[in-house]
């Protein structure tokens, strides 16, 4: 066994240092006729890049896909509908509901399922306040942070985006 395994191991050490002796294939060298210059590299093609969208673009994206109606389901009312995040997020801000949709809402205390409310998506600061005001919030009725409003608004207060 041991010199079947010396013979293997002579033979692949002698192919091996066979392999390494071959000459490598000669490359003519091409005639001088043949030589052409290189064709000028082509000028650089410069793509304009879209500059990145700001914070606020971003912001105001988000907002414009929030929801503009709001189905009512058994159970609600105008204080949870306005509280839900993809609403207002800002439950004292259920007048705002109330008043776009006056000709279905005889009292905002009753409202029934399946009524299909309007969600007003452009308004003033002046009219969150007036609306936050009527609806028992604490001055300076100003929204919190955290709500959906329009993007001049929140540029108003001087919250970021």
């Amino acid at each position: 066994m041991k010199k079947s395994i010396i013979a293997v191991a002579l033979l692949s050490m002698l192919g091996a240092w066979g392999c390494c002796k071959k000459p490598a294939p000669a490359v003519p060298a091409p005639a001088p006729a043949q030589i052409e210059e290189p064709a000028p590299a082509p000028a650089p093609v410069v793509k304009e890049v879209a500059p990145a969208p700001t914070a606020r673009e971003l912001y105001e994206e988000r907002y414009a896909a929030l929801p503009t109606s709001h189905t009512v389901i058994k159970g609600e009312c105008l204080w949870w509908i306005s509280e839900y995040i993809q609403v207002y997020n800002d439950p004292f801000m259920w007048p705002l509901i109330y008043k776009a949709n006056r000709d279905q809402i005889k009292n905002p205390d009753l409202i029934y399922p399946g009524q299909e409310f309007q969600i007003p998506r452009q308004f003033s600061l002046a009219e969150v306040k007036e609306d936050r005001r009527s609806a028992g919030a604490p001055k300076p009725y100003l929204p919190p942070q955290d709500a959906q409003l329009p993007a001049d608004i929140r540029a108003d207060l001087g919250w970021g985006f």
